[in-house]
């Protein structure tokens, strides 16, 4: 498709409206396909991306699985039904029938994975952030939706195809994990979640693996990296940043999802209502920071758009949840948020 006959579609309402028909004939007609997560995975992008192999592998599709960085799925997702269809980037096929994207805001977040965009026969956007800049062919994004695994429910009902507990297992780590075990919800998250539960997956289990289990060596790091916090009080119109630094030699052996997990530890702090965790993901010369930013409302009932910032910084993601990429020394980074926070 050219970009003129592009199908795009942004959901308000749960759903309707989405280019549902243009995204199951892409997927339906296809012989082999590629499914891409964005770099550093979350469950919600892992989560998608399985499910949807494993649909398409009941029908038969030829079918493969992959994201950037890092080089391996991270040890808590990789007991995800569906991750037998998980390869290297660098095994990754030239071109697909149809290239899908999960969970991917912008083309961008594909790191070198990006051209597999271009090269397809189709390309299909499946995703649920607003800050989504509708780089595919066809466009599959309900704003409104909790995670993109929630998005995939609705496409998997206009498929006809039935939720058993392989499936359930896969959407339902990408919605406790992007709802923060269900503190961010929206009318109809709780039903979804009573869906999912209803085929007998192990909730608890799927929420410890993902949310509650570090190795020891997560505890010295944490000590380390958050002695580096800061506060700034004074930005975002005096809503306040607090912000921490993620060096590569704090992180050793330990895996991605310790690093991201630093988030959630600088976001809890009352004192500011944005919280962004700089990760150090090359060093040298040629410095690149993995930026995490969150916020919550102010005390004067307030909201910062962190996707709006991140946006402007060449990243998105939602209002309450965002991230880019940064380079360079991580005093000119850090003062390039403060600017953009303003």
């Amino acid at each position: 498709m050219t970009a003129e006959s592009a199908v795009s579609v942004t959901s308000e309402s749960g759903g309707a409206g989405l280019p549902f028909g243009a995204a199951l004939q892409a997927l339906q007609s296809a012989r082999n396909a590629i499914v891409l997560c964005h770099v550093h995975p979350d469950a919600d992008t892992i989560g998608s991306g399985l499910a949807l192999a494993i649909a398409l592998h009941r029908h038969n599709v030829a079918v493969t699985v992959s994201f950037d960085t890092p080089a391996e799925l991270p040890l808590s997702m990789r007991s995800l039904p569906g991750a037998e269809f998980v390869v290297p980037a660098e095994k990754v096929p030239p071109t697909a029938d149809v290239v899908v994207t999960v969970d991917c805001a912008s083309a961008g977040r594909l790191g070198r994975l990006a051209d597999r965009v271009e090269s397809a026969s189709t390309s299909l956007v499946i995703d649920h952030h607003a800050s989504n800049t509708r780089f595919g062919d066809i466009n599959l994004i309900d704003a409104t939706a909790e995670s993109t695994t929630a998005v995939l429910v609705h496409l998997f009902d206009e498929w006809g195809i039935e939720i058993d507990q392989d499936l359930a297992h896969c959407l339902y780590a990408g919605l406790v994990t992007d709802t923060g075990s269900f503190r961010w919800v929206r009318p109809g998250t709780h039903l979804l979640a009573e869906r999912l539960l209803a085929t007998g997956i192990d909730a608890a289990g799927i929420a410890r693996s993902l949310l509650d289990s570090h190795p020891f060596g997560w505890l010295p790091m944490l000590s380390r990296v958050l002695g580096t916090a800061r506060l700034v009080p004074s930005v975002a119109g005096g809503a306040g940043l607090v912000y921490a630094v993620v060096r590569r030699a704090d992180v050793g052996l330990l895996g991605s999802e310790e690093v991201e997990s630093v988030i959630d530890i600088v976001r809890t702090c009352t004192d500011a209502s944005v919280a962004a965790v700089f990760k150090e993901v090359a060093d040298g010369a040629g410095a690149e920071w993995s930026v995490s930013l969150r916020s919550r409302q102010a005390a004067d009932g307030a909201n910062v758009d962190v996707s709006a910032v991140a946006v402007r910084l060449g990243g998105g993601g939602h209002t309450f949840a965002a991230g880019y990429t940064a380079h360079g020394d991580i005093d000119v980074v850090a003062e390039e948020l403060l600017a953009a926070l303003g």
